[in-house]
């Protein structure tokens, strides 16, 4: 087989990058070792930034987010025994998010590729890539029993945290990792229930915290921070909706209970590796870097990423120019590192940590006031949420 790029991952970065490439005429093959009932059923939050949400509508993909999304125009933090309201549109000038889950956005993009014809193999194995110091590199792997080669310009690692491509770049001489865990995890819910607010609520308490978000009309998303050896078989519903109500109500809020049909433990950690590139391979996605979900920006980033090194490729093939593609790591690293800072801000402000002291808890609740009474520390919340342009 032969394509111009192979792309390793049927994520949100592998599957946007195939469709962006796909609009300006380059061919594209991804491979991925799930299939596609798995890709599509796992579950993921989905805060979509106002530039993850135009992309998706100008790429035509926003029929079904556009029917089945929220729009979010502000956030709630909760601390302190009172809620308050950050007005992201304001602030912002016009800009919004959308609550759309990762797997919907999944849902679409596979759709949308096989409809136009686009290359998808599902359920690959023994996947290996050579060729990455050479002008044609290859992707071997066996699929549907049969071992398959497919030659390619460049090769995309875009295959998650669970990545194989990453670990083709050399460590030590060419690749450095950049890694912080955080001791504490996020013990997550799906239930059957009405929404408890119209917009999510961040809040902060001395059992630690907590975020309300929605999944539909009738499907919540709830999260509470817990340890990151928590057992899920040692929480029974009862259990986890007095939790969520010994913690929310000091601030006058509440979450409406209903069956719980899923119980998960969310690990936390932020993982940078630099480069992103190497000879004929590019990372994109959370091959490349992860962050806490508490800022909302891990899918975004993945998209940012595929944006960059869509205009990049489209460079090389209209013009042969490699100025884009070779500056990739730099643009890209720009955002990520700028979003790493968000996530890890937002989530230290909020969260309890094991040593924490009461002077840590004053000064906090200090930090919450300040975001929350200064127009100036609101706007710069408010700004990196929504998300900064897709340029």
């Amino acid at each position: 087989m032969r394509t111009q790029v192979g792309i390793v991952g049927a994520g949100p970065a592998g599957l946007m990058l195939s469709h962006l490439l796909h609009q300006r005429g380059v061919d594209s093959v991804v491979v991925d070792l799930r299939g596609r009932q798995e890709i599509e059923e796992t579950i993921k939050a989905g805060i979509l930034e106002q530039g993850t949400v135009d992309l998706l509508r100008q790429t035509g993909l926003g029929d079904r987010m556009n029917r089945d999304g929220f729009v979010h125009h502000g956030i709630n933090l909760a601390f302190s025994g009172g809620i308050h309201r950050i007005n992201l549109y304001e602030l912002t000038g016009g800009r919004s998010v959308m609550v759309y889950a990762q797997h919907e956005v999944l849902i679409d993009l596979i759709a949308k590729r096989l409809a136009d014809g686009g290359d998808l193999r599902f359920g690959v194995s023994d996947t290996q890539v050579e060729g990455l110091e050479t002008e044609q590199s290859t992707i071997r792997f066996t699929h549907e029993g049969e071992q398959q080669t497919l030659e390619c310009d460049f090769v995309i690692g875009a295959d998650g945290s669970r990545t194989y491509s990453r670990f083709l770049i050399p460590e030590g001489t060419i690749r450095k990792d950049f890694f912080r865990q955080y001791p504490f995890a996020w013990f997550g819910i799906l239930a059957e229930a009405p929404p408890s607010s119209d917009e999510l609520i961040y809040a902060h308490s001395e059992r630690g915290f907590v975020l309300i978000s929605t999944r539909s009309p009738s499907v919540q998303r709830m999260y509470f921070q817990c340890d990151p050896a928590t057992n899920i078989d040692d929480w029974p519903d009862d259990r986890i909706w007095e939790e969520f109500d010994a913690r929310l109500s000091p601030s006058g809020t509440g979450v409406t209970p209903g069956p719980i049909f899923r119980k998960d433990v969310l690990q936390f950690r932020s993982f940078v590796c630099e480069p992103m590139q190497y000879g004929r391979l590019f990372l994109a996605g959370d091959a490349a870097h992860t962050v806490p979900p508490t800022g909302a920006k891990g899918m975004n980033l993945a998209i940012a990423d595929v944006h960059v090194l869509d205009r990049a490729l489209g460079a090389y093939y209209s013009s042969k120019d490699t100025g884009l593609l070779d500056a990739y790591t730099q643009t890209a690293l720009r955002r990520i590192w700028r979003g790493q800072w968000f996530s890890f801000w937002m989530t230290s402000m909020l969260h309890r940590f094991s040593d924490a002291t009461d002077f840590d808890l004053r000064r906090q609740l200090a930090e919450l006031e300040l975001v929350t009474s200064s127009p100036t520390a609101a706007k710069n919340l408010a700004e990196n949420y929504v998300g900064l342009p897709l340029t």
